[in-house]
């Protein structure tokens, strides 16, 4: 195989191609399939998995990967605040789409989980973005099917309820409810950052503390302050192996109004990025940004402020990825 150029895990700069042309990819990076040969060299791949068959009420999330593309095209490669510049330290590559099957949730599931096995056995990082919740079970099976992990949650919900509509166990209001049972999360080392709004009742909470989930509400959130419960989040996880999901209705929707359940009184986009900069020594094995809906986000504002934590989730994941 021919060597490649040294820049070729780099993002196409703005100076050299405008950032309205060209083929959108995450970030602006080379497009890269799992049958390429130059897949080995990857250390981190963006994957998107365009797939909302969990969603109970407003559908739209499968729509998610294609509009973040579009919209990540606006980053650059440089981060001012932490002074990192993910591209110059680890070989990162936009691996496509898993195929989803849009009419056979199952089917669906044992697709994306084949397809982050086969990631983790190359040894690639992989940085998701959905999708509905459920899109987190199946990438877990995939990464965390050895030992079980620690997990990181923002997101307004805790999508821990045993099931929806008569016994239905697979919905975005599930996933780390199956997660725990299935042991693929260790429920001890699992802390839940932003829960708010109404609820029909206080079954996922108790049962989730029962286990030994850490729940932190919207109010303690902001009484304590972003720093002091990001210190706590990296206690409860330790330096162990710990995966992060981020719900963008972890955001208040005055800032994020693109998603299928909106709950009001959450973090600005400030305090979005800072939370995912406090991951800074975690152990990440892998991060997913999930439930953009592009229908419910006519001007773009929260896919762009979805890339832009897709940005700070990279740079943290680089960090991870060249500790090991």
């Amino acid at each position: 195989m021919a060597s490649l150029p040294t820049d070729f895990f780099h993002p196409v700069s703005g100076m050299e191609m405008p950032r309205f042309a060209g083929l959108p990819t995450f970030m602006r990076l080379p497009h890269v399939t799992v049958s390429d040969p130059i897949i080995d060299q990857v250390q981190l791949g963006l994957v998107g998995v365009p797939w909302d068959a969990g969603t109970t009420n407003r559908p739209g999330p499968r729509h998610g990967p294609r509009q973040l593309r579009d919209l990540s095209t606006m980053i650059r490669a440089g981060n001012p605040v932490t002074g990192i510049n993910p591209f110059s330290m680890i070989n990162c590559a936009d691996l496509g789409d898993v195929a989803p099957n849009p009419v056979d949730i199952i089917d669906c599931m044992e697709r994306i989980s084949a397809f982050y096995a086969d990631l983790k056995s190359r040894d690639i990082f992989a940085l998701t973005v959905g999708g509905d919740h459920l899109v987190s079970l199946p990438v877990l099976r995939g990464l965390a099917s050895g030992a079980p992990v620690g997990l990181i949650q923002f997101d307004s919900h805790t999508d821990l309820f045993d099931s929806y509509f008569g016994g239905n166990k697979y919905t975005h209001g599930t996933p780390f409810r199956r997660a725990i049972e299935e042991g693929l999360v260790d429920p001890k080392r699992m802390v839940q950052i932003g829960i708010r709004g109404t609820a029909y009742n206080t079954e996922d909470v108790e049962w989730g503390q029962a286990q030994g989930v850490r729940i932190i509400r919207i109010e303690e959130f902001f009484d304590r302050g972003v720093s002091d419960v990001m210190r706590e989040v990296r206690e409860i996880v330790g330096d162990q192996p710990t995966y992060c999901t981020y719900d963008i209705d972890f955001v208040d929707p005055a800032f994020a109004p693109g998603t299928g359940t909106p709950e009001v009184g959450g973090p600005n986009s400030f305090q979005a990025l800072q939370v995912v900069r406090e991951l800074a020594g975690v152990q990440l094995v892998g991060a997913d940004l999930v439930e953009v809906s592009p229908p419910f986000d006519t001007n773009g504002n929260t896919a762009w402020l979805g890339a832009s934590i897709l940005f700070e989730m990279l740079c943290v994941s680089a960090g991870a990825i060249s500790r090991r």
